[in-house]
């Protein structure tokens, strides 16, 4: 071989830590909680799994929805809400994506990639609504295996 070879562990790390809160349900539709970078690995794997989704931004394209397009038929719509935003990090704890929580329920999976602090105002709330809730720390966990076994090569 010659030349650079890449590697990213993001989309891996999110697609195995993700399949456990999958198994049982039927989320088809799921909404990614910003634009940025992260947003990319998780819509790759989304497209993997079979999943629809919608990416949400402060300024949206034309295939993209914006925080106040959000409302009661969506929420019901996307069931599976992945926040890629840096919202709720130390030491800015109290933010959070600015989603109507007040339509989430027992049928909803909130992820956050967030995991310090390691329950996010973004999981509390969907907690509180009895979302299904889940931290970043398994797919960092996931990224390190993966990282291991590609430096093994």
């Amino acid at each position: 071989k010659t030349g650079l070879e890449g590697y990213n562990t993001d989309a891996y790390g999110f697609q195995e830590s993700i399949k456990p809160l999958l198994q049982g349900a039927n989320h088809t539709h799921a909404l990614i909680l910003g634009t940025g970078g992260a947003s990319l690995a998780i819509a790759y794997s989304l497209e993997k799994l079979g999943i629809a989704y919608v990416k949400v931004s402060r300024n949206p394209r034309e295939d993209q929805l914006s925080y106040p397009d959000l409302g009661k038929e969506e929420m019901e719509k996307y069931t599976l809400i992945v926040n890629c935003t840096p919202l709720g990090t130390f030491p800015r704890v109290e933010d959070k994506p600015l989603i109507p929580y007040t339509y989430l329920g027992s049928g909803h999976v909130l992820y956050d990639l967030v995991y310090n602090p390691e329950k996010t105002a973004f999981l509390k709330a969907g907690e509180g609504q009895g979302a299904t809730i889940c931290n970043g720390s398994s797919m960092l966990k996931f990224q390190a295996d993966k990282s291991w076994e590609i430096w093994q090569k």
